[in-house]
């Protein structure tokens, strides 16, 4: 396995001072390959050497930087127009994933942009929230039968919305995972531990709780052209958080309540690996209890150190597209039992060679 450059700068931001020009360049190619190309420029401003940063990777990391100042711009415009068309609907405005790093000052937010804003809101609300949003210009353009039944009979969320003038997209969840999936949590410990981030009606999850959900997006997606930034995210989360001194014991405490044992296993194990994360030893060993057996574990290793590095050649080898190819498979196992998912992924094959596939 190759050790990205993007891996050893985000471990310590320094060792870019020893770069010359191909290897920022190589550099600056996967940092913007795996989308944390201004979080890297953020690292470098607060390790205090951007100003010893060559001008001309300076240069792709000041625009990035700037981009994601307009996108922040953008994303508490978009908030306040989700707030105004759910001011109406007597639930919880919980907003999750990067809008909610960023609503809550996390530092994970920095330098993160995305494409949607994701809200939690409870499952009898679905549709009183979904209506709200339709009249407020929202609209989902998933018109197949098959496809809303995906969503809304199996899934943990109604079909994403786009609003018609702005293009913005929303998804709203009812839970962190699908219904069909033995892992699936109760969301009503979810929404009692939400925290409030302001009085105009805007919360997120609890802090413990943003880490499970993060660990188990990761995990449980097969989202891998964004596995390196998520793998970031929690990075930062773990961080912050661990500042609180009771926090990796509620971590675990946690997550078996939530029935999250296992994404927190692979979350805390592949940040230690791959961004040193500072975790006690005493919490990486209760973890491995939820460890497949020696055999399974370096399999799982090979196949998640690959999926993990960011999505560019210099940090592929022969064996990364069917480490995420398989990784992509066993998503789809977690999400459905074996009768639903055989059928789905036929349907899904198809749809791809068709250039239909939405989901």
């Amino acid at each position: 396995m190759k050790h990205p450059l993007l891996c050893a700068a985000f471990i310590d931001p320094r060792t870019t001072l020893e770069l010359d020009l191909p290897k920022w360049d190589l550099l600056i190619r996967q940092a913007r390959s795996a989308n944390v190309l201004a979080r890297l420029g953020f690292l470098l401003d607060e390790a205090g050497i951007s100003a010893q940063t060559p001008p001309q990777p300076l240069m792709h990391l000041k625009s990035a930087q700037l981009f994601f100042e307009r996108f922040t711009l953008s994303l508490q415009w978009e908030i306040s127009c989700i707030q105004e068309a759910l001011r109406a609907v007597d639930v919880p405005l919980v907003f999750l994933k990067g809008s909610a790093y960023a609503i809550a000052g996390n530092n994970a937010a920095k330098g993160r942009s995305f494409a949607d804003v994701d809200i939690l809101v409870p499952e009898d609300k679905l549709q009183e929230v979904e209506i709200a949003l339709i009249k407020a210009g929202w609209m989902t353009n998933i018109l197949d039968s098959y496809d809303q039944k995906y969503y809304r009979q199996w899934m943990h969320e109604i079909p994403p919305m786009r609003h018609l003038k702005r293009q913005t997209s929303i998804d709203v969840h009812h839970n962190i995972l699908p219904k069909t999936s033995k892992f699936c949590p109760d969301a009503k410990k979810l929404l009692a531990a939400i925290v409030s981030v302001s009085k105009e009606n805007i919360w997120v999850l609890a802090p413990e709780d943003r880490v499970l959900h993060s660990a188990t997006h990761l995990f449980h997606e097969g989202e891998w052209a964004h596995g390196f930034r998520d793998l970031s995210d929690l990075d930062l989360l773990l961080k912050e958080f661990s500042e609180d001194d009771n926090f990796w014991e509620k971590l675990l405490q946690r997550a078996g309540q939530l029935n999250q044992q296992i994404p927190l296993y692979y979350a805390l194990r592949y940040t230690s690996r791959i961004f040193q994360t500072p975790i006690p030893q005493d919490i990486l060993k209760a973890t491995e209890q939820q460890s497949p057996n020696k055999i399974k574990q370096k399999f799982m290793d090979l196949l998640f150190l690959r999926a993990l590095m960011p999505d560019h050649e210099s940090c592929n080898d022969r064996w990364t597209g069917f480490a995420r190819w398989i990784l992509f498979v066993r998503s789809h196992w977690l999400k459905m039992p074996l009768y639903l998912i055989v059928p789905h992924l036929l349907r899904k094959t198809f749809r791809q060679l068709q250039g239909k596939d939405r989901h």
